[in-house]
């Protein structure tokens, strides 16, 4: 089954028109983007782009073969073009199924807005699930399955060989659908629906592959089912960065499309400091609702176990538990605090040997574990010295173990004003 994207953008496009932002100045060439449309196998056509029948010309496509034109939402974009000689669109109604005279099955999905998803069967077994902008799925079957709203299902069960969504509007949409086994690492995960709340240039992509997904030019031609372009997530990955950089919010980012996230902080309370209680209160708030907090500074057994939901039978068990640590600069205070290591004499009596000790087995516990990790700490080498011993300490112990951490990690960032700079991977 092959699908050809005549448009990948919002309803309204991108660049939008007089739109003078970041974004939509730099959609140019490759990155100008229309409405998004799908073309299936010449026959089906999913939601309608401006000139339809042009854009199917400038990717080699034909619209002589339609035989089904289906609409997934509402339209809120320029007014629909419908080409002389195709059918009529239409909508399916939540759990209709059609089956078309090419092959192809088409089942009604229900979203959480107003529209309808679509999942697609080919002749030959294969599925992909398109889901209108901004939506996600409303309901899940007894496989694991987005629901129809009562109708059966096109057949099969188990994951999608191709999922096409608005990954950076809706990456909640993703957990979800990784959660239920929709998704797993052999899904080709698609961006579509790019609106100019997009980051600009390459970074857009660069933050697709951070959750495993990915976007093409309008007009490419996509064979569902092919493997080799799915993204390669990393297990470990290190996100450095100085006070308020951005690098929590980088660290978040890099799990907000995967499930079951246990978020491990190490800064506990602090009883009357109300602005540690601010700080605490606003990161709370911009992470998913279905994240697990745990507040802790024993690692490395979070960092040994598989975690709620993993099944080492499935075929991708790291994702049933990430483990997002924030961040290893309070870890490390935590650990000083316990080995005595502010002060000198206690620091040479045994104190840098025991501190050692701990950082050694952190290390190796990173090393080892099957779990997906995103640590974040702070990279205090580059300001002031320290005007105190026990200052001078921390910031050199700080260092060792990040580069000693980062060293097991297949990925380490550098955060600066927000924008995330790859050092590994």
């Amino acid at each position: 089954m092959d699908v050809t994207l005549l448009g990948t953008g919002a309803p309204q496009g991108l660049p939008r028109p007089g739109c003078p932002c970041a974004a939509c100045a730099t959609a140019v060439g490759d990155e100008a983007r229309a409405a998004t449309a799908l073309l299936v196998d010449g026959a089906l056509l999913i939601d309608l782009t401006p000139g339809p029948a042009f854009a199917a010309a400038r990717a080699g496509q034909s619209l002589a073969g339609v035989r089904q034109v289906l609409l997934s939402h509402p339209h809120d974009g320029p007014a629909l073009e419908v080409p002389a000689g195709l059918p009529q669109p239409g909508r399916v109604a939540d759990g209709r199924e059609l089956g078309l005279l090419d092959g192809h099955r088409v089942r009604a999905v229900a979203v959480d807005i107003p529209g309808t998803g679509y999942e697609i069967s080919g002749a030959e077994g294969e599925r992909l699930l398109y889901l209108p902008p901004g939506a996600a799925p409303s309901g899940l079957d007894g496989n694991g399955r987005p629901a129809g709203g009562g109708g059966q299902g096109t057949g099969g069960d188990g994951p999608y060989d191709l999922v096409l969504l608005d990954v950076l509007g809706r990456p909640d949409a993703l957990a979800r659908l990784r959660a239920s086994g929709a998704v797993d690492a052999a899904t080709d995960v698609l961006a579509v629906h790019l609106d100019h709340q997009v980051p600009p240039g390459p970074e857009l992509h660069r933050r697709l592959a951070a959750v495993g997904a990915r976007t093409v030019a309008d007009g490419s031609t996509l064979r569902v089912g092919e493997f080799h372009a799915v993204p390669d997530l990393p297990r470990r990955t290190l996100v450095l960065g100085g006070a308020r950089s951005g690098k929590s919010v980088e660290a978040e980012r890099r799990l907000v499309a995967f499930p079951d996230v246990v978020y491990v902080a190490t800064g506990g309370t602090r009883d009357g400091d109300e602005d540690w209680a601010q700080r605490v209160s606003l990161h709370r708030e911009r992470r998913p609702s279905s994240w697990r907090t745990v507040e802790t500074c024993d690692l490395v057994p979070l960092l040994a176990a598989a975690g709620p939901g993993a099944d080492p039978g499935t075929r991708w068990p790291a994702e049933a538990s990430p483990l997002l640590i924030d961040c290893l600069a309070l870890w490390l205070t935590h650990v000083m605090d316990e080995v005595g290591a502010w002060d000198d004499a206690t620091w040479e009596a045994g104190g840098r040997r025991a501190l050692q000790e701990r950082t050694d087995a952190l290390v190796a516990a990173v090393r080892a574990t099957r779990r997906r990790v995103v640590a974040v700490s702070n990279e205090v080498g580059s300001g002031v010295v320290p005007a105190t011993p026990a200052g001078r300490r921390f910031r050199d112990e700080l260092g060792r173990l990040n580069a000693a951490f980062g060293a097991e990690c297949e990925q380490v960032l550098l955060v600066v004003a927000g924008q995330a700079l790859a050092l590994r991977g």
